[in-house]
């Protein structure tokens, strides 16, 4: 049962954990303390929620959908995230005043959630890592097990997401000037239009 429950723990972990268009919009809501926690919670149940689906199973039907509709999703999914970067791109020369940047980027809580939906839900990858992988994985196990290690991998969703989103508070005194606002954009961007190129390339979009 323990071994079970780590593996699902670690292996979770090993794929969420590598920085991305979600985990970027999760570190920035964080660092700038603007519903911080429903930001944390929708992400954490998001992921939950295909693990679950994955495990239940179903993982093969959607292995097939994927495969079938791969250049589709992700054709769209670089459309996005090219058009997040450069609105973020476009935030590092839109003001010089660290409070204008704080202010321009207040959200209601639903425009925020959708954002987070979309960064989440069209992305390719988190189907193929929470529902084919941690899905084909836990077929080794049985019975108990296999919920003891979809619980494992859920547990390390809530863990990184909660982690990440409070524990980017630790940056905000860091993030009173403008410049630094101005530099992480400008990372944020980066990492858009780099993953955005990555999916435009395998989806043969370019």
């Amino acid at each position: 049962m323990i071994q079970s429950f780590l593996t699902g723990f670690f292996l979770g972990l090993s794929l969420i954990i590598a920085i991305g268009s979600q985990n970027t919009f999760v570190l920035r809501q964080g660092i700038l303390g603007q519903h911080v926690f429903y930001v944390a919670l929708f992400c954490a149940l998001s992921d939950a929620l295909l693990i679950s689906i994955g495990v239940a199973g179903i993982s093969f039907f959607f292995n097939n959908f994927i495969s079938q509709n791969s250049n589709i999703l992700f054709g769209l999914s670089s459309v996005w995230l090219t058009g997040y970067g450069i609105i973020r791109l476009k935030s590092v020369f839109k003001s010089n005043k660290a409070i204008e940047i704080e202010a321009s980027t207040l959200k209601g809580l639903f425009p925020t959630i959708s954002v987070a939906a979309v960064l989440t839900f069209l992305n390719p990858h988190v189907y193929l890592d929470t529902m084919i992988l941690i899905g084909s994985i836990s077929q080794q196990f049985s019975g108990f097990n296999k919920i003891i290690f979809a619980f494992g991998a859920c547990l390390s969703s809530v863990i990184f997401f909660f982690s990440l989103a409070y524990g980017a508070k630790l940056l905000k005194p860091l993030m009173q000037s403008p410049f630094s606002w101005k530099l992480l954009d400008s990372l944020i961007a980066l990492i858009m239009f780099t993953i955005a190129f990555k999916l435009a390339s395998i989806g043969d979009w370019i």
